[in-house]
This record gives structure tokens, sequence and C-alpha cells, in this order.
């Protein structure tokens, strides 16, 4: 991630505000800056020489107490101002993350899943304190200072600019070099920690079953070995946060020492004054105070630039654009969807899938969409949900003699007449009537009851009770449970993928008997790879698997 990533101002207003801040603050120290070291320069030369009236001594050092005053109110005013940003930019782009995942929906797996939004969302996002509160107001002042600290001494001392001129520039190559080793070393904290995250997220999901079997004291070896994994990486990170200080502390004590015995030489000949040797001594260390100390707050704020670099990609990802029209076509028997040329291309990936796919899904029949991995299945059920963005062609909706583009329609008030089975479902702790009643909580126990039945659920009790994640269940229980609750909510379009993986063939057949008497009164789109499946389908659109990257 750059310094001062453009994204960060687009993702997160209150940025913008803050960069502002930064800079009025940052010209405000420079001033201040150069009007202490002209004070201290003129006080201290004056008493040496004993030619200033108590009068005029007595004034330079108000003034000067004023300055350090002055300097320490802006520096707080900096504070305050960072740690009001910094939580409101933390919290709209937390905001953003969590509303573009909700977005997303189905393709939320293809970014890491719900793990990575999680760890993005809460320390992905804290680690951005230090980033405002320190890196970025810093990074102001090392723009701000340096620049006026030369050109007030070129007025005075054109050598002692040019030393500085010349010795400058070796910080910022320095930091290139000691930030490309700190960005190496932090992306491996931050894999540690994603994988600590995963890895924590699965034991607590199903620990109850781990405690079933008698396994749960047996994961507390394998997150204490994440967990030393992910502390080896941080003491591996500050180890190079460290030499880096040294080394950045070190071109500066060089370079300061290079215009101090410049100007020491030059008062012993006589070609120089010492109030203005006195001035050039102040000053020259202030230019590169800034400069050191973004380069260790940058150590600080790595872990938030990396986190923030990942959101932004994460924000960044298409997801299909949101209509206004929240005239939906009046879906029925003669009604449907028709899907023309349509293709998506993904990152990473050579071609489309799918692509160029045109197809119709009319009432009353199952459209089944077969193909092998990696053919675009998900993606194409995805365009339906209106999660994915299409690379080209479109989808229209049918109905009421009325065609409407899909894109045109608003999303939420799509997905009101959808029903959507995904290949991993989730099931929520309670009981499996409360997981079948999300699609309609005001149903009754016996159309929820309807509905297991008409999955193949017959002889499970609704008020069975379902761990996190569906622990308790199998895969193919699991599966008819995400069925049961489509079928409750009723609804004019069907979307199923991969509904009967995971079944038993006496299972899969009653659940597609099921999926074919309910396609009487609805639009069915199935994606599958499943022989029995694909037997049912009154139309079936073979996809073609793409070259991988």
């Amino acid at each position: 991630m750059r310094p001062l990533d453009p994204r960060l101002v687009h993702h997160a207003r209150a940025a913008r505000t803050h960069v502002v801040a930064c800079v009025l603050l940052g010209l405000a120290t420079s001033a201040l800056v150069v009007a202490q070291a002209e004070l201290l320069s003129r006080g201290i030369a004056g008493v040496v020489a004993d030619r200033m009236r108590s009068g005029a001594s007595t004034s330079v050092f108000v003034g000067l107490a004023l300055v350090v005053v002055a300097r320490a109110a802006v520096a707080w005013a900096q504070d305050v101002e960072s740690a009001r940003s910094a939580a409101a930019a933390k919290s709209e782009l937390r905001r953003r993350v969590l509303e573009h995942a909700a977005e997303r929906g189905t393709g939320l797996d293809d970014v890491g899943g719900r793990a990575e939004v999680a760890l993005l969302a809460t320390r992905g996002m804290d680690a951005l304190d230090a980033y405002f509160a320190r890196y970025l107001p810093q990074l102001v002042l090392a723009a701000l200072v340096p620049m006026v600290v030369v050109v007030r001494l070129a007025a005075i001392d054109l050598t002692a600019a040019v030393t500085i001129v010349l010795t400058l520039p070796l910080i910022p190559v320095f930091m290139v070099l000691v930030g490309l080793a700190t960005e190496s070393a932090n992306a491996r904290r931050w894999h540690a920690l994603e994988r600590l995250s995963h890895h924590f997220l699965d034991v607590v999901s199903g620990l109850p079953t781990l405690k079933v079997f008698g396994r749960a004291k047996a994961q507390a070896a394998a997150v204490r070995e994440s967990t030393d994994r992910y502390r080896t990486t941080t003491m591996a990170t500050l180890r190079v946060a460290f030499v880096s200080s040294l080394v950045l502390e070190l071109i500066a004590t060089l370079s300061v020492a290079l215009v101090a015995v410049s100007v020491g030489l030059r008062l012993v000949d006589g070609d120089l004054d010492l109030q203005t040797g006195l001035l050039i001594i102040s000053q020259a260390p202030e230019a590169y105070v800034p400069l050191r100390r973004v380069g260790a707050e940058y150590h600080a704020a790595a872990e938030g630039l990396g986190a923030a670099d990942r959101a932004f990609t994460f924000l960044e990802t298409p997801v299909a654009a949101n209509g206004a029209s929240t005239d939906v076509p009046l879906l029925g028997p003669g009604c449907g969807i028709r899907v023309q040329h349509l293709g998506i291309t993904h990152p990473g990936r050579v071609g489309a899938a799918p692509d160029d796919v045109s197809f119709v899904a009319p009432w009353g029949r199952v459209t089944v969409i077969s193909g092998p991995s990696g053919s675009g299945k998900s993606s194409l059920l995805g365009v339906l949900i209106g999660a994915v963005q299409p690379t080209r062609g479109r989808v229209d909706v049918s109905g009421g003699g009325r065609q409407v583009d899909l894109t045109s329609l608003d999303r939420a008030v799509w997905r009101q007449h959808l029903a959507w089975v995904d290949q991993r479902p989730y099931l929520f702790a309670g009981t499996v009537g409360d997981n079948v009643r999300l699609a309609r909580p005001d149903a009754a126990d016996g159309e929820v009851a309807e509905a297991m039945r008409g999955a193949g659920l017959a002889a499970m009790p609704i008020h069975r009770q379902v761990g996190e994640s569906g622990a308790q269940l199998s895969a193919g229980e699991q599966r008819r449970v995400a069925i049961a609750r489509a079928l409750l909510r009723g609804a004019d379009v069907l979307l199923l993928d991969e509904p009967t993986a995971g079944l038993d063939e006496a299972t899969e057949t009653e659940v597609l008997d099921t999926i074919r008497r309910v396609a009487l009164n609805c639009v069915v789109v199935m994606a599958t790879h499943r022989p029995a499946a694909i037997a049912i389908g009154d139309t079936v659109v073979p996809l073609r698997a793409t070259v991988p990257a």
C-alpha cells in the first residue's frame, strides 16, 4: 500500500477531513519550528555577546515560551483530531466492509469467507489507529517541515541548505529498502493471523461435535501451535523495526553532524556570525526529525496499512449494479427469465466462466445448469440473485406482458421474489424449526413440518436442537433443512446450487420429486452435476470448463 492511498480518501470521507487538518496543522508546526529557532538563536547570541538589553532579552524569551506552548497546543490538537478521525474512518470502513459482504452474498467464499471478513472488520480496522493517529500526521510533517526549513536556511546560508538537500534523500531511500523488508515480514504476520483466525473459528464452530467425541482438548495443541507461529512472525517484524530505526537514526545523526562541522569551521574562520550559526544548528535537526519519526511510525502502522489494503481490495471486488426500479414484472404461467449471451470474467483466470450462455427459464419448468467444477454454475446463479456483475450479456425478467432488464431492478425488491439454496447452507444454533422458519418468521409449526416433509425430513422433529454451522446434523441433513427453508418461502423463483450433493440415492429421489412438484408453480433454476438431478430438467444448459490461469 502507498503511504497515502487515494482509496482511503475515496472509501472513508472522514479521511478527507483528516488529511486537510494534517496539512493545516503541519503548516502551523513548520512555521512554529522556524520561529522557535529564530528566537532561540537570537536570545542565545544576544546573551553570549552581552549586547541584548534586559527588556529585549525578556521579550525574546517570553516569545520563545509562547512558541513552545503553541507547538504543544498544535501537537495536542493533532492528537485529538487524529483520534476522532480514526474512530470515524474505522466506523465507516467497517460498515462498508460489512455492507459489501452482505451485497456479495454467494460470492463471499471467493475472497476468503467469513473468517477473513471478521478479521478485516475487527482487528484489521482497529489497526488503523496507528495509521491515523501517528503515521499520517508524521507523513505530512515529513513533507512540509524539511521544505520550510531548507527554504529558510537557503535565505541565510546556501552551504547548509545544499548539505541538507543532498543528505535528506538518503533517509527516504533507506526507508524504501527497509519498507520492502517490513512489508514482507508484515505480510507473513498477517497470513499467520489469518490462519489463526480461520482455525479458531473452525474449532469454535465445531466445538459441540468435538466435545461429543471427546476431542475438544486435543485442539488446544493445534491452537497453541498457530498462536506460537503468530508470535514468532510478530517478533520477526519487531526485529526488522528495531534495525530499521537504528539505520535511520544513524543516517540522520551523520547528516546533522556534517552540517554542524561545516558551521563550526566557518565560525572559527569568521565566515559566519554566532546568531546565524546558532540558527543553522538549531534548525538543521528539525529537517531530519519528521523523516526519522515517519520511518519509525511506519512500522507501528504497517499492520493497519496492510489491513486497509486488503479491505480496499475487498471493497473493490465488483458486485452487481443495483437498479432503482421496484416494479418487478408479475410472474406466473407464460413468464420466466431470459439469459442472453452472458459472460463473467474472474480476476486471475483466463477466459470467462460462464462464456456466452443463452437460455430461457420458463415458469412451471425445471432448468438445469450442468457442467464441471469451475465452469461458472454458481457464478451464473449469483447473477440471477443480483450478487455478481456479468461482464457481458443481459438477463431479462418477463411477466405480465412486460420484459425488464434485471440490472434495472432494486436488488432488495427482486430478492423478495427469490428462494435460494447455497452449496454450503448456513444453519444457526437453535432448533431445526427455527432455521426453517427464517424464510417466513410468522409460519406455523404445521407449515414448517410440511416444508420439512417436502425436503425429505419427515422423520426429523422440528424442535430438534442444532449447533452453530449445523453442528449435530450431517451434511445431507443440513442441505435438506436449507431446501425446506426455500420451500417454506414459496417464492416465484427457486434457485438451487447442488441441492442433492451429499444425499443418498433414496433421499435424493425424494428431494428431486419435491423440486419437480414445486416447479409447477414457480421458475426453478438448478445448478448440478449429479446425473439424477440433470435427468429431471426440462431444459439442460451445459457449461464448458475454462482454462485455468
